[in-house]
């Protein structure tokens, strides 16, 4: 018996020694297997965070808790997860560019229309303006003080648009939809100032 306890150390010792060696063997994939997820992300940049936060959200997600496993050691558990998380990391480039795609084309149209309608709005609040200012008598409901404001608002719809048109010169749809859709806002509420169709 006291021949076998020494050999049954030693073979203790020599398992263990494998069970080490194996878990090293796979901390260093799994730790590349974390970084390759989080170069992806990083790859995808500003433009998934902006167009697909809810994609970009999920991996991170599953990015921390694949971390969590590998702070406990479970490198195996590790592996078997990350190929599935770095296919959603690498899909977010592609997700991005289609979503954004989607939404210039949005702005495009919406700035087509704002394009087309806001400068005929002010055109016809300049023009009503410009008969009111000669009247002698303005209108019932409409006194000096409001025809004042009222032109004090056109001048600020005008500054507005300005800006809209350079913004949509400078290719920043957004930008510029953001503020046309202010100025036919503003132009709407002085028509109904002034008893003219809203549009």
């Amino acid at each position: 018996m006291k021949t076998i306890q020494p050999y049954a150390r030693f073979i203790a010792l020599i398992l263990a020694a494998f069970v080490v060696a194996g878990c090293a063997n796979k901390m260093a994939p799994a730790q590349k297997s974390i970084a390759d997820i989080e170069a992806a992300v990083t790859a995808a940049g500003e433009d998934a965070t902006k167009y697909v936060p809810d994609q970009v959200q999920a991996v991170n997600d599953q990015l921390a808790n694949l971390k969590a496993m590998f702070d406990k050691k479970d490198y195996k558990g590790v592996l078997a997860a990350a190929p599935a998380v770095l296919t959603q990391a690498q899909g977010l480039t592609a997700a991005a560019a289609a979503k954004k795609t989607e939404t210039m084309d949005m702005y495009a149209g919406e700035w087509t229309n704002l394009a087309s309608s806001v400068p005929q709005a002010v055109a016809a609040i300049q023009s009503r303006v410009d008969i009111l200012s000669k009247s002698k008598k303005l209108p019932a409901g409409m006194d000096a003080a409001t025809l004042d404001n009222v032109k004090t608002s056109l001048a600020e719809a005008n500054s507005t648009w300005a800006q809209a048109t350079q913004a949509q010169a400078a290719g920043d749809l957004e930008q510029a939809v953001t503020l046309a859709q202010q100025v036919k806002t503003r132009t709407d509420e002085l028509l109904t100032t002034l008893g003219m169709t809203a549009g």
